[in-house]
C-alpha cells in the first residue's frame, strides 16, 4: 500500500501524480490497460464544482471516506464518469480520470465503443469509462486490493508519466472553472 501512498496526500497533488499510471480491467473476454493521460481534481466544501460542496449525500458519501475507492457517477444521464477517492486525512475530494491511451486490449475497448475511431476511443471521461465497460455497478469498487486482479476486476497500477505535464483550468463545468486543477499528459515526441 506504500505507493499509493500519494492518494492520501493534496486531491491535487494526487490528480497530477495519477498521470501515467494505469488501470487494468480484466473481463472474461480478456485484458484491457489503459495508461492515464488526462485529470481535474475536486475537493469539498471550498470548492463549488465538487459533488462534496453541499455535505455529504447518498451519491457523493465516497468522496468523504478512505482512499482508492472508485467514485461513479452518471451524467445527462447517460454517460459515466469515474473518480479515485484521493484527499489528506479529514479531508474531501476525488480525482474525475479524464483520458486515456490504450496500452493492451485495444479490440475490446473498440467491442465497447463500436463504430469510434481510435483516436478517440478515450478521449474523455464518459468514453473512458465506456471503453473500459465501466458503470454505475462499479461505485465503491476498491482498486488497490491485489484480489483486483480476478477475473472481472480492476486495478490500478504503477505507470510512467512519459512526455510533459500541462496544468490548465478545468473544463466542461460552470463553477470554479479557472481553477488550475486540470492535468494533460502530452506523449513524448518520437525521435
Amino acid at each position: 500500500m506504500e505507493r499509493y501512498r500519494f492518494l492520501a496526500k493534496d486531491t491535487v497533488e494526487a490528480a497530477e501524480r495519477l498521470l501515467g499510471w494505469e488501470l487494468v480491467r480484466r473481463t472474461e473476454r480478456g485484458v484491457i490497460r489503459i495508461r492515464i493521460t488526462e485529470t481535474e481534481a475536486y475537493k469539498g466544501g471550498d470548492d463549488p464544482a465538487s459533488h462534496a460542496s453541499r455535505g455529504v449525500t447518498a451519491r457523493n458519501r465516497l468522496m468523504f471516506g478512505d482512499v482508492g475507492y472508485l467514485y461513479v457517477y452518471l451524467i445527462y444521464g447517460m454517460h459515466h464518469c469515474m473518480n479515485i477517492v484521493a484527499h489528506e486525512p479529514g479531508e474531501v475530494g476525488a480525482v474525475l480520470l479524464r483520458g486515456g491511451t490504450a496500452l493492451e486490449g485495444i479490440d475490446l475497448i473498440r467491442r465497447n465503443r463500436p463504430g469510434v475511431s481510435d483516436r478517440l476511443l478515450l478521449d474523455g471521461p464518459g468514453k473512458l469509462a465506456q471503453g473500459l465497460g465501466i458503470d454505475l455497478s462499479w461505485n465503491g469498487y476498491f482498486l488497490l486490493e491485489p484480489g483486483a486482479s480476478a477475473a472481472d476486476g480492476l486495478r490500478l497500477e504503477p505507470g510512467q508519466a512519459e512526455g510533459s505535464i500541462s496544468r490548465t483550468p478545468r473544463i466542461g463545468i460552470t463553477k470554479a472553472k479557472e481553477l488550475p486543477w486540470r492535468f494533460v499528459l502530452e506523449p513524448s515526441e518520437s525521435r
